[in-house]
């Protein structure tokens, strides 16, 4: 993997560990046999015995063997279809209508949240939805639900167009290598222009059949319900022509598309299955946790005792909260399971470990440098992992050149007192994405003074963290002519010195500003006034078109023809890009 310890690197070589730790010593590394090297000095090592390494993944290293399918068992499956698309183009009520079911009323300020994975039934046959999230701090989302899908229904809004997510959504579903059916949504209003849509989505590759491309184009409006049925039988011909076919007979393969602590279940996940049958019972390994199916939910919230290729259901019975994408598979027995789990959260401590690795001089120095750049830390809890993701995701885009943005520790569950400990100890902001601290935490926070703030929309969470950071930065000084006045005459009076009779001749003249002489269009003096007078009298200002007398401090060098400059410095407050 990444790292190796130094004795399992020469168990792997077919050497003995001294051996092992000799060489590396004389290439300046100091090493003990349960030290942890990473993979480029482990392949320089491996080099000088001839052999070669092959860096791989934490679930290549403990590979679960797969129960091999027979010709005759595979059977057609339903297709995983993913709806994707800009916020607010109509994704969730598109859904929304094809389900018959509210979700969007759940979901705060009506964008989606975390991925909803569901399935429908239509007389031609059933369809797997998942349902991503359209805002921009959840990349990683989407980019996880592209990874399990069959199809992309590309939603586009025929009054809005193409935009920064729509391109983002084509380059997910490109990546993916899936074929995309593009959904012109709301075309009952006034504004729909759907050839500008076709028209746009061509720069991209996507040309509809009428216009002698490939790509499926289907004209809808998700609030009236028109032309669903049409799309819906368009997804089904084309999940037809890509052949989709699963052995419902094998244990269960599948995919983590959510995770979080539920208060009364416990660790929940939701798995999307891709092969095989999962059954209430059954042993599994998911991600770096074992456990056994307890009980199995499907969209709705009811109980279901099987789940078959392309079913979406709800887990329990997890020993702690998987990541979203993790992978899951059905084992022979609960022992087996536990150990692969075991051995797994040990390679990924070890992994861990060497990420973590001694600080060293060039470290130290660069440690000193970042002392100097503001800072502000984050713990963020939220309800699900797939949530925690995107919120990480979307602060770490914020970091300016002297200003940044750390997240401490990102986990599910409510705020505990751990947290506000954490908090208090390295001067963090809690953030709490759907979920609420323990009365505990709450007096514990306004006892250490921890500021514990909670939210329900990710982009509220990346606003309020930019406006702290932005509060951190050092304003912009800005310079600002306030007026200009030509000398036309110099008097020379005892105990004063120099005093130039002037012309304003734009904006006006302050007594407390700074002042410039400028002689031949260069500045020979910068400073203040001694005296700013009208007539005889001392004035404040003085305003274009009239004459008034300078004169400055310790400076008596003026002549008839100077321009004399007023300015003053403003602060104006930096705005991260």
């Amino acid at each position: 993997m990444e790292s190796i310890q130094v004795g399992d690197l020469a168990r792997k070589m077919n050497l003995k560990p001294g051996e092992v730790i000799g060489k590396l010593m004389k290439m300046g590394e100091m090493v003990t046999i349960t030290k942890a090297i990473d993979a480029d000095t482990a392949t320089l090592l491996a080099s000088e015995y001839n052999c070669e390494v092959k860096v791989i993944s934490l679930y290549d290293e403990t590979q679960i063997q797969e129960e091999e399918s027979t010709v005759e068992d595979v059977i057609k499956r339903p297709p995983v279809v993913t709806i994707m698309g800009h916020v607010d183009h109509g994704k969730t009520k598109l859904l929304d209508t094809i389900r018959s079911a509210n979700v969007i009323d759940t979901e705060a300020g009506a964008i989606t949240q975390h991925i909803g994975a569901y399935q429908v039934s239509i007389p031609a046959g059933k369809i797997t939805f998942l349902d991503t999230p359209g805002h921009e701090a959840f990349t990683a989302m989407r980019a996880r639900g592209a990874a399990v899908t069959d199809l992309v229904i590309l939603v586009v809004a025929a009054d809005d167009g193409v935009k920064k997510q729509t391109e983002e959504a084509i380059t997910h579903a490109r990546e993916a290598k899936v074929p995309i059916i593009v959904a012109v949504n709301k075309i009952d209003l006034p504004a729909a222009d759907v050839e500008k849509v076709k028209k746009e989505l061509s720069q991209y590759g996507l040309s509809s059949e009428d216009w002698g491309g490939d790509t499926v184009f289907c004209e809808i409006s998700a609030k009236q319900n028109i032309g669903v049925d049409h799309l819906l039988e368009m997804i089904l011909l084309q999940a037809d022509l890509l052949d989709l076919k699963a052995d419902p007979t094998v244990r269960a393969i599948g995919r983590v598309v959510e995770a979080k602590i539920d208060p009364g279940k416990g660790p929940v996940a939701t798995v999307l299955v891709q092969k095989g049958t999962l059954r209430e019972g059954d042993p599994y390994v998911v991600g770096v946790f074992s456990g056994r199916v307890r009980a199995m939910f499907d969209d709705l919230g009811r109980r279901v005792k099987e789940a078959g290729p392309a079913t979406p259901v709800e887990i329990t019975g997890i020993d702690g909260v998987p990541e979203a994408g993790d992978p899951f598979q059905a084992v022979e027995d609960e022992k087996y399971g536990r150990e692969v789990a075991q051995k797994r959260q040990h390679y990924k401590q070890i992994t861990d470990a060497a990420s973590r690795s001694a600080p060293t001089l060039t470290d130290l120095k660069s440690w000193v440098d970042a002392q100097e750049v503001k800072e502000v830390k984050v713990i963020i809890k939220a309800d699900v992992q797939g949530s925690v993701e995107a919120i990480r995701d979307g602060l770490m885009k914020l970091t300016a050149e002297d200003v940044s943005v750390r997240v401490i520790q990102g986990s599910t569950g409510a705020i505990t007192e751990n947290d506000v400990n954490l908090a208090s100890a390295s001067e963090a902001l809690i953030v709490g994405f759907q979920v609420r601290a323990t009365p505990r935490a709450t007096e514990l926070a306004e006892q250490q003074r921890v500021d514990i703030k909670y939210y329900s929309i990710i982009y509220d969470v990346i606003t309020d963290v930019r406006q702290a950071m932005e509060g951190l930065l050092e304003p912009d000084r800005v310079e600002e002519v306030v007026g200009r006045a030509e000398i036309r005459e110099v008097f020379k009076i005892s105990r004063i010195g120099n005093v130039g009779g002037c012309m304003v001749l734009t904006g006006k003249i302050r007594r407390n500003d700074s002042m410039r002489v400028i002689r031949d269009n260069v500045v020979i003096h910068t400073g203040s006034l001694k005296a700013l007078k009208r007539h005889k009298d001392d004035a404040m200002e003085v305003n274009e078109g009239f004459e008034c007398g300078i004169s400055f401090d310790n400076y008596n060098d003026i002549q008839i023809g100077d321009q004399v400059e007023g300015f003053e410095i403003k602060e104006v407050a930096r705005k991260l890009s």
